[in-house]
């Protein structure tokens, strides 16, 4: 018996639950010991009107540096945020370096615009990351610039032209396996949200409905669970529908206690549901 390891890159956010304030503590609740490689510290996320930042490019080396000297090994390897171009090109030595499963969230936009942080380069660089990929979890939006293609109109697309998508992504990887997150549905009785699942050419697609509009740690949230419960060993299919429901619960809880937005998702209240 040997308790499993993840090393999270990702942003330290004070409030506003999201990056590695959601990540930690839901992993941590499926049984993975969570090692943080901090990329910035904020007291507020940017979605909040007045933020600081402490941006920790020149210390990554560094912190990485001192996990080497001592022997420390990794189970997995997981990417979030990445501010620069110099941040991508240590991320990339790191898990180079290392035998580590690789899973990489290329969180880059939404809504077909990417962030006014990202550059051109910071995008290309990010494509480069896909060799080291074991599993890739990109929104539409990431799933397009990843590809260099075309946001599709008003973020409506087929599910043949999803499965090209991603199986183009998986092609660039060295796992074979992406899920897309987050695409809106048109339902008969409301709109829905799916996430479209490619394993070495094998497809499936777990759905839920929306409820609400966008909170800020929800993408955070889902990439915890699926990502934790994957490397538990439950198929992707299963570690995405486990998920895509309890997000589905933290948002129509966030939705009773009538929170703002960038307030995040409550999560706390339901981490003992997670096994």
């Amino acid at each position: 018996m040997r308790q499993k390891k993840i090393a999270l890159i990702n942003d330290v956010t004070g409030f506003g639950r999201c990056s590695v304030t959601v990540e930690l503590p839901i992993i941590s609740a499926l049984k993975i010991q969570v090692c943080p490689l901090p990329t910035a510290l904020l007291s507020v996320h940017t979605g909040f009107k007045d933020y600081f930042m402490d941006d920790f490019t020149d210390r990554m080396t560094a912190y990485v540096d001192s996990w080497r000297k001592n022997n420390l090994t990794f189970d997995a390897i997981a990417t979030g945020f990445l501010g620069s171009a110099a941040q991508i090109e240590i991320v990339r030595r790191f898990i180079s370096d290392s035998p580590a499963v690789v899973i990489i969230d290329p969180v880059m936009g939404d809504h077909g615009k990417i962030y006014a942080s990202y550059t051109r380069e910071m995008c290309r660089r990010m494509r480069e990351l896909l060799e080291f990929a074991d599993l890739v979890t990109p929104n539409l939006t990431e799933a397009c610039e990843l590809l260099g293609a075309a946001y599709p109109s008003g973020g409506v697309i087929s599910d043949s032209e999803l499965a090209t998508m991603a199986a183009n992504i998986a092609a660039k990887t060295r796992g074979g396996r992406v899920i897309i997150t987050g695409v809106t549905l048109d339902l008969d009785d409301g709109s829905g949200i799916a996430n479209f699942i490619f394993d070495n050419g094998q497809i499936d697609l777990v759905t839920s409905r929306r409820l609400g509009g966008d909170r800020s740690g929800t993408g955070d949230a889902f990439f915890a669970v699926a990502a934790a419960s994957w490397l538990n060993g439950e198929t992707l299919p299963d570690a995405t529908r486990k998920a895509a429901d309890f997000v589905t619960k933290c948002i129509a809880h966030a939705e009773k206690l009538n929170l703002p937005w960038n307030w995040g998702l409550p999560f706390e209240e339901f981490l003992t549901d997670l096994r």
